[in-house]
């Protein structure tokens, strides 16, 4: 509960903060972080999509390897 509360306070400074009509009026300096933020997270989640490839080709290898020795076993 107290994270759901939490959450909603968040929402709302977050909306408070970037309203232009409202006094912080930091809508074009979040617009200017999104814009630098977005080829370096690009970039970020570019390496860990290529890991997350890399170990699932590993372990359908191994996984094949282990069936082939199963099946191996079995016949004898």
């Amino acid at each position: 509960m107290i994270s759901v509360i939490l959450g909603i306070i968040l929402i709302a400074f977050t909306v408070f903060s970037v309203m232009p009509s409202l006094p912080l009026n930091w809508g074009a300096d979040v617009i200017a972080f999104l814009k630098g933020c977005a080829p370096v997270s690009a970039a970020f989640l570019g390496l860990i999509c290529l890991f997350i490839g890399a170990a699932d080709i590993k372990d359908k290898n191994e996984a094949k390897k282990e069936e082939k020795e199963a099946k191996a076993k079995s016949e004898n």
